[in-house]
């Protein structure tokens, strides 16, 4: 292929990234619009976000299986019009069920994304290259954000309502569709060499499981306070769309760098690192108002930004026999996990609710109270992260020392 091919793809690639990052910012921030539109409970509204989450990894999961023999075109076609479908049946939904399914749809549409794109890069690509793309790739995830995130808080400003914002996510749907139109998709190569045995073979290792747990509690750990920040944050002192902002907006700036990261401290070092900065960045959040909202913001970013693209890159590098479907699981089980806690934070900060109620609280002080006591309650998830990066520093690190010639 062309580089003119390459790059079309890379940058169809990127704005199908960016219509997953509206859909997730743009929902976060209509959240409260939906609750009052609908007389939703939040756990009602984690049930729907749980479907924005639920869809991803099923359809992470069968395109990675098929992969190989429908390629990544067939994959992207079936994710514009779950995207298209998914859009249309938001804006028309009518209430919470139609809500759920619609979700579901745009949930779909984003997993074939990640299906389709990660192994397309990784096919081409390898080493300092593929990770330094596979950053870049993913910088359009909290970028996307950004842009998504200041929309929906200039449209509510404006007292536009939540079905004008939602036909926003329509935009960088049409743009990937264009830029893939017409054009001719790689093979797959990572795993010519490997059937979908020696895959599930690869799959069925200690480091490989290992992993998965850990792409469990990272995912949670980037998407539960993101997702809910227009509720856990509203009374805080700080405009939470903002902070929203900010936060990827940095993901942004340090995922365009992250291949020179990953070079110097490898994938397992650089994992590490993030854990402690998301720790201090929820504790953070969980104790401070006003300004330091966003030096928490700050924190919180640095952690969360390598969290996805550096999970899925160890896989693509360590365990490369694991092949496209390697890479798609792992990430499923991300938004999997994501998914089966939405409707529990939800019931946290319902139940902190009630408990700050108890305590005499009303209005802001109430709000703020709940907030808080959820963000301190997710802070165990980083928390255990960082046990389990250290065990996998130090595991990585003996097996190259033992595979060095003396």
């Amino acid at each position: 292929m062309s580089d003119q091919t390459n790059k079309r793809l890379f940058y169809g690639s990127c704005f199908a990234l960016i219509t997953t990052a509206f859909s997730f910012s743009i929902r976060a921030g209509i959240l409260p619009q939906l609750g009052e539109a609908f007389n939703l409970s939040a756990k009602e509204l984690g049930f729907i976000n749980q479907m924005w989450f639920v869809g991803f990894p099923i359809s992470m999961v069968i395109g990675g299986i098929f992969y190989r023999t429908i390629g990544p075109k067939r994959i992207m076609i079936f994710a514009f019009f779950a995207h298209t479908l998914g859009i249309l049946l938001t804006i028309y939904s009518g209430g919470y069920t139609g809500l759920l399914i619609s979700t579901l749809l745009i949930g779909i549409g984003n997993g074939c994304t990640e299906a389709a794109c990660n192994p397309m890069i990784a096919d081409g690509y390898s080493g300092k290259m593929m990770n330094t793309l596979l950053n870049r790739f993913h910088m359009w995830f909290p970028g996307g954000i950004v842009i998504g995130s200041l929309v929906s808080l200039l449209m509510t400003k404006m007292e536009l309502g939540w079905e004008a914002q939602i036909w926003i996510i329509l935009i960088p749907t049409l743009i990937y569709a264009y830029l893939f139109y017409g054009q001719i998709f790689p093979k797959p190569h990572i795993d010519a060499v490997a059937s979908l045995s020696t895959n599930l073979k690869a799959m069925i290792t200690p480091i490989f499981l290992f992993i998965a747990v850990c792409m469990s509690l990272t995912a949670i750990s980037e998407f539960g306070p993101q997702q809910w920040t227009s509720l856990l944050l509203s009374k805080s002192g700080a405009e939470p769309m903002v902070i929203l902002a900010l936060v990827t907006g940095l993901m942004a700036v340090g995922r365009y760098f992250g291949g020179e990261f990953v070079h110097k401290f490898d994938q397992t070092g650089v994992l590490l690192g993030s854990a402690v900065f998301t720790t201090i960045g929820i504790f953070l959040f969980s104790t401070q108002t006003g300004p330091m909202a966003y030096v928490a913001a700050i924190f919180f970013a640095m952690g969360v930004c390598y969290f996805w693209p550096n999970m899925i890159g160890f896989v693509a590098e360590k365990i490369p026999l694991s092949g496209a479907i390697g890479m798609s699981i792992v990430g499923a089980i991300g938004m999997f996990s994501t998914s089966i806690w939405q409707p529990i934070i939800g019931g946290w900060i319902d139940r902190a609710t009630e408990n700050s109620k108890a305590m005499g609280l009303e209005g802001d002080a109430l709000t703020l109270a709940a907030g808080q006591d959820t963000l301190r309650t997710m802070v165990t998830f980083p928390l255990i992260l960082i046990g389990l990066f250290t065990i996998l520093f130090f595991w990585v690190r003996s097996k190259k020392t033992q595979t060095q010639p003396n």
